[in-house]
């Protein structure tokens, strides 16, 4: 019933994103590859800080995903992609603060920070999806 974004849509909007199954596993892959990168940071005040921070957004983007998916409502759908959709972005925030004071280089936090993006930009998509699904069917 609320497959979109989950499932794809009758008219398999989403095939060209990914299925189910496909971003369960690419979410999660992101919060392994944070805390493999996260590991091997030097420990100091700073970059302790930063990276606990990252680590809770990062992996809270695989979590509020899967439960998103078992949504009882649309309502509860939404609400819960918006904060996936978040999640994803504060993700960024935090790479972005690790590579501009210098804590991490650049080359190690580029494709975590593409893949980050990448999962907005996904989750966004599906959010106004629902969102203008759930319009559409209220009139």
């Amino acid at each position: 019933m609320f497959d979109f974004g989950c499932q794809g849509n009758k008219n398999n909007e989403y095939n060209i994103l990914m299925d189910k199954t496909e971003l369960k596993r690419r979410t999660q892959r992101f919060a392994i590859d944070i805390i493999k990168f996260v590991e091997a940071l030097p420990s100091n005040r700073s970059t302790n800080v930063l990276s606990n921070q990252l680590i809770r957004c990062s992996t809270s983007v695989g979590a509020n995903y899967r439960s998103a998916c078992k949504g009882k409502s649309t309502a509860d759908f939404i609400n819960k992609i918006v904060i996936v959709e978040e999640e994803a972005d504060e993700s960024i925030y935090w790479l972005e603060l690790l590579e501009e004071a210098g804590l991490a280089d650049s080359a190690r936090i580029y494709p975590l920070k593409k893949e980050a993006n990448e999962l907005t930009a996904i989750f966004t998509a599906i959010g106004k999806t629902a969102k203008s699904n759930q319009q559409n069917n209220k009139l």
